[in-house]
């Protein structure tokens, strides 16, 4: 929360000409420089897209239709945290208050833009950790480099990625992501 509302700030403190060309209103990108992201857990998402008369059951993935109708909820960033175990990873973490959840969480932008982060606690035990990939139907040959990191111990460890494109598509409301990525792939064109 804090690099991406720093990074906002920033954009909106250094690029406020760049941004004017593209006709971005920075008025709905104000909130996000401001921080105080709502944590939102995937059940009670969950229940939004259902009081929506969405067609969505816990356990579903979300699809970007899904994520969009959440994210112009908010006016700002907000996350949506513990995610089915089923839809994510083997690598995370289980949530120790709900084992069918990960402890994890992804960033959706506002106005309709969907995820732009995602990240989770790594399941740092070696036996835990050999045990979901078996639950996931995993080869285990395949991960035994994997496993090798955990087999001599480990400390408790997170990770995240940012979307680049995503995040610039959202901040210049660029119409598709595609107009953010220097060579993108098009029906005419696989290769730069």
């Amino acid at each position: 929360e804090r690099f991406l509302s720093y990074l906002v700030g920033q954009v909106l403190e250094h690029c406020e000409y760049d941004l004017s060309i593209l006709g971005r209103d920075l008025y709905y990108l104000r909130p996000a420089a401001e921080g105080n992201y709502t944590r939102l857990s995937y059940d009670d998402a969950v229940k939004m897209l259902q009081e929506a008369g969405k067609d969505f059951k816990w356990g579903d993935d979300f699809g970007a239709p899904d994520e969009a109708f959440l994210s112009e909820q908010f006016d700002r960033p907000f996350f949506i945290v513990n995610y089915p175990v089923a839809i994510k990873p083997f690598y995370m973490k289980k949530n120790p208050e709900n084992p069918l959840t990960y402890l994890c969480a992804d960033v959706e932008a506002p106005e309709g833009y969907g995820e732009i982060m995602g990240g989770s606690e790594r399941e740092a035990d070696y036996d835990t950790l050999k045990a979901q990939i078996e639950e996931a139907g995993l080869n285990l040959d395949d991960y035994s480099w994997y496993l090798d990191l955990r087999k001599y111990g480990s400390v408790p460890h997170s990770g995240f990625g940012m979307g680049f494109e995503r995040v610039i598509a959202w901040i210049c409301k660029l119409d598709h992501v595609r107009e953010a990525v220097p060579f993108p792939r098009m029906i005419n064109r696989m290769q730069p």
